[in-house]
């Protein structure tokens, strides 16, 4: 497929509602097949999204309150470009944002957009470098290669957006009253502090982290993709949810044999209905792909480089690899620190996304809203423009809570999940023919009568 480029100056940029991924016109999307200058009306309806798998249908017009400035002017202070070799010593930035993820990043990046002229600063514990942590979960499916796994170089990004970087520095405390951070590189001052730092794996207790991979960031998967690329690798991954049944159906389309074990038993037990368990685990049947449920971890321990696993049940299994797929949860000593308010996450105000120190803001995996995290993508990219439009002074710009679409990118059998899941909800297919195999397969989820949420598969 090949569209033609079309003449046009004011290009609009539109939103995937499930993972936030931008569709710029004037870019358009040259792996699909979709030059640059393609506008978004003449992108076929069966055209999917590179990064999460959902359809145009799904991708909404990205309204916002400023123009993207493509040429910054350089700061009088001379500020930016910090190479990770110098010391940090005490500095100052108008914003100085804590982590180079999804999260930080497009904090930067809305903020830059506002004001040109402010001083913006990250610090991070990893490299800095962009990259989309949806695309970990199915890159062998994808066939994307390691080295095309990063977008831009943190360096790159800083430059290109005028800002400092300071990575492989690790944030220590905070001490709200003087407005500034301890990190392993010196002092850092701001005048508002952004945290988007994100969340940990969950460690399983039983299990020796050093033994394990926890596929939470690019270096760790790299990591893993090296120790497993040269032979055909018999791996146990620990966590039947969302991450751990996509890269279940990843690597054993490479050949790898999987056994995936959860403690509840059936796959994705928090997220579909029991039909569609099984209707993933049917999918499953070609590939070398085995499911134990009610499994809990009694032992593991190591024999001629190979680990050994033994469960309550009996089952014991000798694999070459452990990937732990737990769940997330946000550290907490830093937002101690600071006196930050924490329920189940940094605490913020549903609205302007401030804490409840003055100043400090934060967004992504490491907050929550009235009590309830977020773990998805989408809601980051909003988040990060309402927090630049409150420190850029605009209050009256406030995030609005929604659910976004939920894409399974397991690829045997993938499924869309739209609307808010109710464990208590009752499940009903709507439409009669009930086929598993069919394009549009989809139940309702109806709880007091009200439609809860819907699933379409296939």
């Amino acid at each position: 497929m090949q569209i033609m480029a079309t003449e046009k100056t004011n290009w609009l940029i539109y939103i995937c509602k499930a993972c936030g991924l931008l569709y710029k016109e004037e870019e358009g999307d040259p792996d699909s097949g979709l030059a640059p200058g393609t506008l978004f009306a003449d992108i076929p309806e069966d055209w999917m999204c590179p990064l999460c798998g959902v359809t145009k249908a799904d991708f909404v017009l990205q309204e916002t309150n400023y123009q993207i400035n493509s040429g910054l002017s350089p700061v009088a202070n001379n500020f930016y470009s910090i190479s990770t070799s110098q010391s940090a010593r005490t500095r100052f930035s108008d914003v100085l944002i804590i982590g180079a993820g999804k999260a930080g990043w497009e904090a930067a990046q809305a903020l830059r957009q506002l004001h040109d002229s402010l001083s913006i600063t990250i610090v991070t514990g990893c490299s800095g470098d962009v990259y989309e942590k949806p695309q970990l979960s199915v890159a062998i499916q994808k066939k994307i290669d390691l080295e095309r796994l990063v977008r831009e170089k943190g360096l790159d990004a800083a430059n290109r957006l005028n800002m400092g970087l300071f990575n492989h520095t690790h944030a220590v405390h905070i001490n709200p009253n003087l407005k500034q951070v301890r990190t392993t590189k010196g002092v850092f001052k701001y005048s508002n502090l952004i945290i988007a730092h994100g969340a940990k794996p969950f460690r399983h207790p039983l299990l020796n982290a050093q033994e394990c991979w926890h596929v939470n960031h690019l270096s760790t998967y790299r990591e893993l993709r090296l120790a497993i690329e040269k032979k055909k690798s018999q791996i146990a991954i620990i966590g039947a949810g969302l991450i751990g049944c996509e890269l279940a159906n990843d690597l054993a389309l490479n050949g790898h044999q999987i056994t995936l074990l959860d403690s509840a038993h059936r796959p994705l037990s928090q997220l579909i209905p029991e039909a569609a368990s099984e209707a993933l685990m049917r999918s499953w049947e070609k590939l070398p792909i085995q499911f134990l449920g009610t499994q809990d971890i009694t032992e593991m321990s190591t024999k001629n480089h190979q680990k050994i696993l033994k469960m309550a049940s009996g089952v014991q299994l000798t694999i070459d690899q452990i990937v732990i797929c737990m769940g997330l949860q946000p550290d907490y000593s830093l937002s101690k620190s600071a006196g930050i308010k924490w329920d189940q996450g940094i605490a913020v105000d549903p609205q302007s996304l401030i804490t409840s120190v003055n100043h400090i803001y934060a967004l992504g995996d490491c907050i929550s809203i009235g009590g309830k995290t977020s773990r998805y993508i989408e809601p980051i990219i909003r988040q990060a423009e309402v927090i630049a439009q409150q420190i850029t002074g605009n209050h009256s710009f406030v995030f609005n809570q929604q659910p976004c679409p939920i894409r399974i990118k397991t690829s045997s059998l993938p499924m869309r999940l739209e609307g808010l899941i109710q464990q208590q909800g009752v499940w009903k297919f709507n439409n009669q023919d009930q086929n598993i195999n069919s394009q549009k397969w989809q139940m309702t989820q109806w709880n007091n009568n009200q439609a809860g949420a819907q699933i379409e598969i296939g």
